[in-house]
This record gives C-alpha cells, structure tokens and sequence, in this order.
C-alpha cells in the first residue's frame, strides 16, 4: 500500500496500488490499496524526450501497479503511484530510448487502457504510429487481487490452518478466480490488438508478475497471517494468471516476459535484503508489491528478451 505521503482510495482511480493490502502484524487490521486515491490529481504520463533516428527506441510503458511503482523511492508521480525507478525507466535507460512515456498508474485495469482513470487519460493515448516499444503489465486488477488477499487475510485470522480461502472460492465446484482470468483473457486480446491497430511497427513486451509468495508453497505466518493451505493456492492463481497473459501475447505474436522465475526465492515470505516483494507497506515499497530489486529484476528479464 502506498506510504503515509501516498493517498489511498477506491478502484479505478489514480493513486491506489495494484490494491496491496496491508498485513499489520501485530493486529488484523486488513486494508485494500490497490485502487486509486480522492488525493491529488494525477499527472500526465512522463515523458523524456531523446534523440531522432530511423532506429531510435519510442518507448511507452502501460499498466498498472506492478509496473508503476508505488512506494519506491522516488515518486514521480504520487497520484498514480509512479516511481522514477520502475522497471519502465530502467529499460528505457537501459536502451538509451529516444523517447519515453510512461502511463502506467496504480490501480488501473484494461478498461483503462481506453477509458479514463479518475483524471489520468487513457493509457493508450500514449501510443504513437511511430511507437517502436511497448511494455503491458495489466490484468491483476481484472481479478480483484486486492479483494481476494482481502477475504483470504481475514480467513487466515479465522482459521489459520486449513485452505478456508479457497474453499470460499470453490463452492459447489466452482473455481471463481479461475473464471475470473478466463473472462480477463479476451480483454488482454482486446488491448494487444489496439495496441498493433495504434502503433504497428511496434514490438510488445507482456510482463507477468513476480512471485508474491513462496513457489514451494511454504507458509510464513509471523509475516503474512494467511491460512497455511492457501499459500499454495494463491501461488497456483497467480501462475494460471501469468500463463493466460503468457498464451494471450503468444496469440499476438507478441513477447511475454516471465517475471515470475527470476523473482522465486525473493518472495514477500523473504527477510528484507532478499525479498522483492514487501509484505507490508515499508520506506521500500508498497506492501505486497515489488521494491526496486524487484523492478531491478524485470526490467532486466525485459532487456533479456530485447537481445534474442
């Protein structure tokens, strides 16, 4: 979540993180951050202009709190909890990019990818003809993440052994989240295909998430008070999620950046100088969202597949 400077709010609006929740571990105080903030209006996408040339790198980063940053020191934009040190801006320097825009803003979902998010413009007007780079990191939020570490939390209070988290969402069968990335897959198609409409000499890069929990499923609950059994089952939604962005940039054509692998064994789990995801809101980022060895990371798994 965003720090104490940071304005928090309701979805949908700039300022919130990819919803992080705050996991007080003395009390089971539980807060959704994600969402946007009723704070200060967010500012138009960054921008660095550079250099001309027939094979300059035009660089636009789009999606959400996973790629902006929130809580990393420095904050560039406050409003849509973007830092001056996310993976964005260290692949545009990586690339001596000759131009840069970064729109990426907490709390967003696809359908700010064309609509509004409270002040802050569409994500896609970013794009240009001669756009030569494109970054998504989005889908998170069409899931509700937040809600879901929300009620998972709260269980974990509740019933500390057990799944009682994913019980409550395997009712009768059913897979709910499952559902929910099924129904988020064709929206991520959607946004890739008025990404090539918009800018179609462009390459895109999808960007996964990065470990939030242990991938062997071990639990940590001195750190973070879930249920033990639903360490391992957040860990299986968020690898469904990351493979429906993976199959979806494949259908596209387009690249999909893992995340995930580099960043197993730095999970929110982790003590502070190993992990890249914080586990609650610190001086280093928001809780449950990367730090800046976490964006280190992706931004150089990015790079990775720039050169291949």
């Amino acid at each position: 979540m965003p720090p104490a400077s940071q304005p928090s709010s309701r979805p949908g609006r700039p300022g919130r993180t990819l919803r992080a929740v705050r996991v007080p571990l003395a009390a089971a105080t539980v807060l959704a951050a994600l969402a946007a903030s009723a704070g200060p209006a967010a500012a138009g996408p960054a921008e660095r202009p550079g250099g001309r040339g027939q094979d300059a790198v035009r660089y636009v980063a789009l999606g959400d709190s996973f790629s902006s940053g929130p809580g990393i020191p420095d904050q560039a934009d406050v409003a849509c909890g973007r830092s001056a040190r996310n993976y964005p801006s260290l692949i545009a320097a990586g690339l001596g990019a000759a131009s840069f825009t970064d729109a990426t803003c907490a709390g967003a979902d696809t359908s700010h990818m064309t609509n509004p998010q409270a002040s802050a413009p569409p994500q896609l007007d970013a794009l240009r003809p001669d756009t030569t780079l494109v970054t998504l990191g989005i889908g998170g939020n069409d899931l509700d993440l937040t809600g879901i570490l929300t009620r998972c939390v709260v269980l974990g209070q509740l019933v500390p052994n057990g799944a009682p988290c994913k019980s409550s969402y395997t009712l009768l069968g059913t897979d709910a989240i499952g559902a929910r990335i099924a129904s988020t897959a064709p929206r991520i198609a959607a946004v890739l295909a008025e990404i090539h409409g918009r800018s179609p000499a462009a390459r895109v890069l999808v960007v996964g998430y990065p470990a939030i929990f242990p991938d062997d499923g071990t639990a940590c609950r001195p750190t973070v008070p879930l249920a033990t059994g639903d360490f391992p089952w957040i860990r299986d939604k968020e690898k469904q999620l990351n493979s429906m962005l993976a199959q979806q940039a494949g259908a596209q054509r387009d690249v999909y950046v893992d995340a995930y692998a580099p960043s197993v064994g730095h999970d929110a789990c982790k003590p502070a100088g190993v992990r890249w995801i914080e586990p609650e809101d610190t001086a280093e980022a928001a809780g449950f969202h990367p730090n800046a060895a976490g964006h280190r990371s992706t931004a150089d798994a990015a790079l990775a597949t720039l050169t291949r």
